[in-house]
């Protein structure tokens, strides 16, 4: 008889954690696309330009709670 999902986690408990982060990275690989290191480059690039013109005073940011309740007035949320 297959698992179910709810079995799963109750049945790597007694795995050793070598093979439970191997199935985890399995499941990874065979559902969704590895890490791209040259996004990632792209990306910290990005962060760090985007923090200096905060840390600057070139932008400023907007407050977690503002973007908040924007975001709840967003349709279909």
């Amino acid at each position: 008889m297959p698992m179910i999902v709810e079995q799963v986690p109750e049945e790597t408990k007694h795995w050793p954690s070598e093979q439970v982060e191997a199935l985890f990275e399995s499941l990874l690989v065979s559902n969704y696309r590895l890490p791209d290191p040259a996004m990632d480059a792209t990306w910290a690039t990005e962060i760090k330009r985007r923090i200096d013109d905060i840390d600057s005073g070139r932008e400023s940011g907007i407050p977690g709670e503002e973007v908040m309740a924007r975001a709840r007035k967003i349709p279909g949320r």
